[in-house]
């Protein structure tokens, strides 16, 4: 595209404006050449740095080296890995939590739901109980009754205290339910501090309308100790 300068249109006007009334033509200059704009070497020798976005606790993603980033910058890096650290950390105790109460409730050798466990299955394997309740595949067992019938999981009533002497004392109560009866089984255990392990001082089924069923009684066994053997009459315990 040519270019003409201000000069140059003023000369054309002129030209044009004589020539309408009959004077003769002065000589039109020629159009000036486009302009060329040119770098100094001086100038050519600095390069340009490449613009950013600004580094912000929301905005950094870690590509900006921590020599390039401004005294603002640094505090927002800081500020947000600081954030991280505490959602990672924050994760791990609860992650942990979470492993250490499953292995107390269910899996640990001290635990209600493996005393619960345990006990269901000495009731549906006592023949005394089957008589009562019924078939021992029907016999379901569960905690407190509840507002809602078809709750599944429903809170099972137990107590674990300590007495004076230093023994660990386990209450508990829940609900079984047969094909011929209901009732409520009640168990007791002692662990001694001398002793790893819960042993039961009694459980007991009770099924309304028939007496209590002991399952399981630590004072009858020893105010009836089992009989030893006699060698030429004498008895030996």
């Amino acid at each position: 595209m040519t270019l003409w300068s201000r000069p140059a249109i003023r000369k054309m006007k002129r030209f044009l404006v004589n020539a309408r009334f009959g004077q003769p033509p002065t000589r039109f200059p020629p159009p000036m050449a486009p302009s060329k704009q040119y770098i100094s070497s001086e100038g050519a020798s600095r390069p340009v740095a490449p613009t950013r976005k600004q580094v912000t606790v929301v905005s950094d993603d870690g590509r900006v080296q921590w020599q390039d980033l401004s005294r603002r910058e640094k505090v927002a890096r800081t500020t947000q890995q600081t954030f991280n650290f505490g959602l990672v950390l924050s994760g791990f105790v609860l992650t942990g939590g979470v492993i250490y109460l499953l292995y107390s409730e269910v899996f640990a050798a001290d635990s209600k739901t493996r005393h619960f466990n345990r006990a269901v299955d000495q009731v549906r394997g006592d023949a005394r109980a089957l008589e009562l309740l019924g078939s021992g595949e029907k016999i379901r067992a569960f905690g407190e009754p509840t507002s809602n019938k078809w709750a599944r999981a429903r809170p099972i009533a137990s107590t674990l205290r300590k007495d004076r002497l230093g023994s660990d004392h386990l209450l508990m109560h829940f609900n079984v339910e047969g094909s011929l009866r209901s009732g409520v089984v009640n168990l007791h255990m002692i662990k001694k501090p001398d002793q790893e392990e819960f042993q039961y001082k009694y459980l007991t089924l009770n099924v309304k309308g028939h007496p209590i069923l002991y399952l399981e009684n630590a004072d009858a066994k020893r105010e009836n100790p089992k009989a030893g053997f006699s060698v030429f009459g004498v008895r030996w315990r």
